[in-house]
């Protein structure tokens, strides 16, 4: 009997452990998912907010970055921004991704929408950091059918934060300036995912032997090599991302025979 009761007591210890070790892998704790929360939300930072162009268009045609009509088409879908000095970085900023949200309203909704940086805005330097917003992405930040509403109060103070720029199913793509030539290149890069902003980018003529050539930035997000003597193509591109440093590269994505003003679409993103 009393080696029955051992038994028996050992058994219900072994339970109450087991079930302690379980329990204590799978319990949810409230406090450590807001403080979490917290660490997130602490990523926010005050910034002012514009919107300019048609009410629900795409800012400018393009603007300063020179993506020209792709700001309005998909995946960009007119969601977009021309940012303030610290933002467009003379360019280097273009591509960039944002998240932007207005609590300072009541028409707004307070929850976040991303834009992309596609143009400048020079004169915006009222505050540190100034998002000129497509009427889109403005009316993109109001609670349902208060789109007007938000966008008569012309001026809002809203938080933002960096994000990584994902765009599912899109490769980089490479447009030709209209002014290129055998001895000169240029192109737009459009569509990184990741940073979305470019520190770097080098053109690698036909033969596994040529070197990497650094271009320089020309206006924008448009980038050019003036070799001074004939190019070789294919080409491939090298991109190294402004924020992270990470490095791509488009193998012959410039085929030969390449012709201005056309798009080439690489196989390859962030």
């Amino acid at each position: 009997m009393a080696f029955a009761l051992r038994n028996m007591l050992s058994f219900f210890t072994f339970a109450a452990t087991f079930s302690l070790l379980f329990n204590s892998c799978y319990c949810f704790y409230p406090k450590l998912l807001n403080a979490s929360l917290a660490a997130s939300e602490s990523d926010w930072s005050p910034a002012g907010a514009t919107w300019y162009g048609s009410p629900t268009g795409a800012g400018s045609d393009g603007g300063a970055c020179g993506y020209g009509g792709a700001v309005e088409q998909a995946p960009f879908s007119a969601m977009v921004s021309a940012g303030g000095p610290s933002l467009f970085k003379s360019g280097k900023g273009c591509g960039a991704c944002y998240e932007v949200q207005c609590t300072t309203n009541s028409a707004c909704s307070e929850n976040p929408v991303t834009v992309v940086i596609t143009d400048e805005c020079p004169g915006c330097v009222s505050e540190s950091v100034h998002f000129d917003l497509s009427g889109t992405a403005f009316g993109a930040m109001a609670k349902s059918g208060q789109a007007d509403q938000l966008r008569n109060a012309g001026v809002l103070q809203i938080q933002y934060r960096r994000v990584q720029c994902n765009y599912p199913g899109t490769s980089i793509a490479f447009k030709v300036d209209a002014g290129s030539n055998p001895y000169y290149f240029a192109t737009l890069v459009i569509y990184q995912n990741g940073d979305g902003d470019l520190a770097l980018v080098e053109l690698k003529q036909a033969l596994n032997s040529d070197p990497w050539l650094p271009m320089q930035q020309s206006w924008g997000a448009v980038w050019k090599l003036d070799s001074g003597s004939t190019l070789r193509p294919p080409f491939s591109i090298r991109l190294t991302s402004l924020t992270s440093g990470q490095t791509l590269v488009a193998t012959g994505v410039i085929p030969a025979g390449w012709q201005p003003g056309q798009t080439y679409t690489s196989v390859v993103n962030f």
